[in-house]
């Protein structure tokens, strides 16, 4: 079991991001931005120099935290195909086994929200295509059950592991955006999707309010953690935390409310005496 963090929480500065990892005892970083500039947009010279620096500091890239399937369903997938191949040509460059993506949000209609459901069929065919995709480069896709995509919800998100899920297409565990669906992150979460959880995203929230960090909202991580850690979890907990800000395509913390968030946690893991490797 592993800490990491996505990093641009802290800061867009890529030597302030690793100084307060360092200081958290966190050697691991969630790829998702570095200089402002959205991981799937960095230039090779970009990444080689982040990869020159990251190795400097003893640092790894757990998974690439891409936008991947954050868009409307009835965007041209071509196009978002290509972006997949960048995906999975900087998870090979970082040896990031992970590339985390999302279940797609239902056509935008003037007239209200849809209900994502009736998209079923197309948001399959999508991502059997990237799993296939992965399973040819080596990679492991891990699916965030953010709100509004398809896959939000429970009974969602276990659709698409009975229908998708295996050795390279695995569910992110991310307590806190089930508790913003109005869903109940333990037991019912939990219990039906853990067969196939392979990461887990750490930040807390309560109904109708802000998220909060770990042990402080609805997600009931006590409970969680000693479940995880029972049936044997090894894998991530990569903290995420949305202290300041929370938007559509990234959060907020700031260096000081990240340390929060991480001593919140690392607390949390300290009163069951779990200790994660600091490799």
């Amino acid at each position: 079991m592993y800490l990491s963090a996505f990093a641009d929480e802290i800061s867009a500065d890529l030597d302030e991001q690793i100084n307060v990892l360092l200081s958290a005892g966190i050697r691991h970083l969630d790829l998702r931005g570095v200089w402002d500039t959205n991981v799937l947009d960095l230039t090779d010279e970009q990444v080689s120099q982040i990869r020159t620096t990251l190795d400097a500091h003893g640092m790894r890239v757990a998974a690439i935290g891409s936008p991947i399937g954050k868009v409307p369903i009835d965007s041209p997938f071509d196009e978002h195909m290509r972006r997949f191949e960048r995906a999975i040509t900087l998870a090979h460059a970082f040896g990031a086994p992970y590339i985390r993506l999302f279940s797609f949000y239902p056509p935008e209609r003037a007239d209200g929200p849809v209900d994502p459901s009736g998209y079923r069929d197309e948001v399959l065919r999508r991502l059997r295509a990237m799993a296939d995709r992965a399973q040819a480069a080596g990679v492991i896709l891990q699916h965030e059950n953010e709100k509004d995509i398809y896959g939000d919800t429970v009974a969602r998100c276990l659709d698409l592991m009975h229908e998708l899920g295996g050795e390279r297409f695995q569910a992110v565990f991310d307590p806190a955006n089930f508790v913003y669906c109005g869903e109940t992150p333990y037991p019912d979460a939990y219990t039906a999707l853990r067969p196939w959880i392979g990461y887990v995203h750490v930040k807390d929230g309560r109904p109708d309010g802000p998220v909060v960090p770990a042990g402080e909202g609805a997600a009931n991580w006590p409970a969680i953690l000693r479940a995880l850690r029972e049936s044997g979890y090894d894998g991530c907990f990569s903290l995420e935390p949305h202290l300041a800000s929370a938007g559509r395509y990234r959060g907020h913390s700031g260096p000081e409310l990240f340390r929060v968030a991480a001593r919140s946690f690392q607390n949390l893991l300290a009163a069951m005496n779990w200790q994660p490797d600091r490799k």
